[in-house]
């Protein structure tokens, strides 16, 4: 039997992809630590997503493969390193994620701030956070975006029915408020989610999310394909054939959203970079899908 062409991936670019390990070598990154199934071809592309405030998570979502546990304490040396690393690879957009940070009564919300000013005192990129919900505590959102980054994530990650079996620490509204909040204070800042699909939920519900996170005012919608990290996470409920992820790409412009990556390896900073073009040196947002 022949194997799907959106099941398989290029080889990568060793010389590169070791050059990228090596650079990063001194800081955490998502890649490595969630076992994306894009390393190969994104560290080959000297892409990576940084990983702040440690490798230990406090909370412990069925669908990640994140190690969770007590964390180390905040290393305040990592914004640096972050900033000397994306400089070294040459990054034109930086995608910086970190683990859940509960024990910390700003949910590691100064970490994040000092990284994005340490990127921005490195010149030349455009600055994408992935955040955790910090308890819900806007005074932490707003610490984030007075840091100025050019895009604010937090993924919506399943449908409302199996928010409390997927993230039971988490909230579907929380979730949606922080998207929310991020457009109402600051339309300059790109507000982004995402979504894993075939977690059990049924089109009807992906749909409503996509709608809710729409209205919420979400720019920027991800949606890409479950795959059991490791045997401890949810096995994959059903797989979404690459023709099922075109539809939702499509339903996902129709709704309005500004950009909409669709497809079995998405993830949530997978080509992030490609929503942003050049004009005379300074990144200036631009429309599609893909």
């Amino acid at each position: 039997m022949s194997v799907p062409q959106w099941l398989l991936k290029k080889m990568p670019e060793f010389v590169v992809f070791s050059r990228t390990n090596r650079i990063i070598s001194s800081v955490n990154t998502v890649c490595r630590s969630a076992a994306c199934p894009n390393i190969l071809e994104c560290f080959s592309n000297r892409h990576t997503a940084f990983m702040i405030l440690g490798s230990s998570c406090t909370r412990n979502c069925a669908f990640c493969g994140v190690d969770h546990g007590t964390p180390l304490p905040v290393d305040s040396g990592e914004p640096a390193r972050v900033a000397e690393a994306a400089k070294e690879l040459g990054l034109s957009h930086v995608v910086v994620t970190s683990v859940s940070r509960d024990d910390l009564a700003d949910g590691g919300a100064l970490q994040f701030a000092r990284t994005i000013e340490a990127l921005h005192r490195a010149g030349g990129m455009t600055v994408e956070v992935l955040i955790p919900d910090f308890g819900g505590n806007n005074d932490s959102l707003r610490q984030v975006m007075d840091a100025e980054p050019h895009v604010i994530a937090h993924n919506l990650e399943t449908v409302r029915r199996l928010q409390p079996v997927i993230r039971p620490r988490a909230g579907y509204e929380r979730s949606l408020d922080i998207i929310r909040h991020v457009k109402v204070s600051d339309k300059r800042i790109l507000a982004k989610s995402g979504l894993i699909l075939g977690l059990g939920e049924n089109d009807s519900e992906i749909l409503a999310a996509m709608t809710d996170l729409r209205e919420a005012g979400c720019d920027i919608l991800t949606l890409g394909q479950y795959r059991q990290p490791g045997e401890n996470q949810l096995p994959v409920p059903r797989f979404i054939l690459e023709e099922g992820f075109e539809y939702w790409r499509e339903e996902g412009m129709r709704l309005g959203f500004s950009h909409v990556f669709s497809g079995s390896y998405v993830r949530s900073s997978y080509r992030a970079g490609d929503v942003f073009q050049s004009d005379g040196g300074k990144p200036t947002w631009k429309t599609g899908g893909y």
